[in-house]
Formats: C-alpha cells, structure tokens, sequence
C-alpha cells in the first residue's frame, strides 16, 4: 500500500487528488489548527491524514481537544466501505466531572457526531465508531493537576462523494464541541 507522499512510484488517481483539494477548500475552521501528518500505509492503496487541535488549551499548555482526520481511498473499493472512500476519525477532548458522570454520555457524544456531521452538510453512509471514557488521577510530583476525565470517539464512515472539505469541518465541529470551545465571532478567521 502506499501513501501519497509516494507519487514518485505511483500516481494518485484523479478521484483521490479531488478529495484532497477539497479539505484544502473547506471554509474556515475557527478555534481549530490543522497539521499534514503521516497517514496509516496499510489501510488502503492512497491515504492522507490531518492531526487538528484546538487553539484554547488547559491550564497547563495542552489543547482542549485534538483529534485525526484519514482519508482513505481503494479504487477497487473494500468489504464494508460500499465506496472506494473511507473516513476514518478520532478525538481526544478534557471534559469536566459533571459532564463525564451523565450515565448517557456516550449516547449523546455519538448523538454529536452525527449532529455535527449532517450540520456541516455532509453526505455518508455505513458510518461506525466506539465512544471511551477516561479517567486519569495523577499522584507524587503531579498531583496538583489532581484527577482529568477525558473521553475519545473514534468513527468511520463513507462519504458520498469525493468531495470531502465538509467532512473535516463536521468532524472539527465535534472536536470543538466535545472540549467545550465555542468560536469566536470576531475569531472566526482563526
């Protein structure tokens, strides 16, 4: 399998250099920064990957949420997919102690997704995922961070369409969402 980085052994099919120019046209994604990352290189013949964190950070320095955005692309399509695109996604965010003792949390957490995902209009099929919840109690040197309870979501879905921008901003609204990072008006550029 191979990445997209490899175009010098192999040239990316049109469908999958469409996919990517529409992340690269996705409107604005306000509180949210964006890094190119290494993608998985077994999962499917052309893959790319953005890591994306929030700009708002804990007392501490460390995002509110981050999470990754793979594109994956099969032009033979795979078992599962029903399309030769897959999305394949993961969120890390901090939430507070109120919140992560709600007995439905993760109901509405993937309740969230799925609001985020059609409120950003896109178009998917076959979507899946799991939602954990984590709690972390530092001791010795740490303890003033006392205890953090985070929560992860991972999903996977097909898009309709190769046209993906709107998939990356659903997918950054429920990062946002799930920290508790609510834009900026006058920020929204950022």
């Amino acid at each position: 399998m191979r990445s997209v980085s490899d175009v010098n052994e192999i040239v990316a099919p049109d469908e999958f250099v469409q996919a990517l120019l529409s992340l690269r046209e996705a409107p604005g994604l306000p509180r949210i920064l964006l890094e190119e990352v290494a993608p998985p290189s077994r999962l499917a013949p052309f893959t790319a990957a953005v890591a994306m964190r929030t700009i708002d950070e804990d007392d501490v320095g460390q995002p509110l949420g981050n999470g990754r955005l793979v594109v994956l692309h099969d032009p033979d399509g795979q078992v599962g997919w029903n399309s030769t695109f897959r999305l394949v996604a993961q969120l890390r965010a901090q939430i507070d102690p109120e919140m992560g003792a709600d007995p439905l949390l993760a109901e509405a957490l993937w309740g969230w997704t799925q609001d985020c995902l059609d409120d950003a209009g896109t178009g998917y099929h076959d979507l899946t995922g799991t939602v954990t919840r984590e709690l972390s109690e530092a001791f010795g040197g740490l303890v003033l961070r006392g205890s953090n309870l985070f929560v992860e979501i991972r999903a996977s879905w097909s898009p309709n369409t190769q046209f993906i921008g709107e998939h990356m901003v659903g997918w950054a609204a429920l990062i946002r969402r799930t920290a508790g990072v609510v834009p900026s008006l006058f920020l929204e550029g950022i």
